[in-house]
């Protein structure tokens, strides 16, 4: 309320921050932590803040699982091997991409190929198309339980079926959930603010004006459009500073 009275134009830009969680059996153990959780602590650790008050988090001599293969699981890739892992194992849902890309593809089928970061190069096993069934442990997680998945294109879709006799189970004494980011976090800001949010609950806004429900509130980046990349929140953004130009002076002279 105070920032909406004391300001004739708000700019929400917070990002796409709720991580995407696994509501399997035994998701409550200690030692299934979300990755972010698992990443800043380690920044603090490096810039010296305290961490008083927070259970540590900290892969050294621990069997490391990441459930989720993109950037954020490889950043927790390199950041247990440096903290001294036992090992680490990396599962991805999908399929493994192939090491070159079929550039005879068109849109809009994507050339996917295989990305191996310097993480991965650190030390890890990496393992395609399974999911994780269940946690298993005394108050901490112990084990990780899992099944191979096949994909098949349906209607234009593709669809997921578990494949019987591909069960396996993995000594796991750290998972770090990294399966992407479901939307902006509504707890606080978004919910206190009252503004509209659309299907996947990012704040609802268009690309005309950027403006929200609530007048004077504008929205840009993740928080708007769901993960993304940072090109299309440097460009949001832009192009969200001429709509608030607009909206307080009439018009606006910044680029479109």
């Amino acid at each position: 309320e105070r920032i909406i009275n004391g300001y004739d134009a708000v700019v929400l830009a917070a990002g796409c921050e709720q991580p995407r969680d696994l509501p399997v059996p035994g998701r409550g153990l200690d030692g299934v932590h979300f990755a972010m959780q698992f990443l800043t602590q380690q920044n603090r650790r490096n810039g010296q803040e305290s961490l008083a008050g927070e259970k540590d988090i900290v892969a050294k001599g621990k069997h490391v699982v990441v459930i989720g293969g993109g950037d954020t699981g490889a950043d927790c890739v390199g950041t247990a091997n440096r903290q001294g892992a036992a090992s680490v194992t990396q599962l991805e849902l999908l399929p493994q991409p192939p090491q070159q890309p079929d550039k005879m593809l068109t849109w809009p089928n994507w050339p996917n190929r295989l990305r191996t970061s310097s993480s991965h190069d650190e030390g890890c096993e990496r393992m395609w198309a399974v999911s994780t069934t269940s946690f298993e442990g005394n108050g901490a997680v112990e084990r990780l339980r899992g099944i191979g998945v096949d994909w098949k294109q349906a209607d234009g879709r593709w669809e997921m079926s578990q494949m019987d006799g591909s069960e396996f189970e993995l000594e796991a004494d750290l998972v770090l959930l990294a399966m992407g980011f479901a939307s902006p976090i509504h707890d606080g800001l978004i919910e206190q603010l009252a503004v509209a949010t659309d299907q996947r609950g990012n704040v609802d806004a268009n690309t005309t004006d950027y403006a929200t429900s609530v007048p004077g509130v504008f929205a840009a980046g993740d928080i708007r459009r769901g993960q993304s990349l940072v090109v299309w929140a440097i460009r949001e953004g832009r192009q969200c500073a001429r709509a608030v130009d607009s909206f307080l002076m009439g018009s606006s002279e910044l680029p479109a």
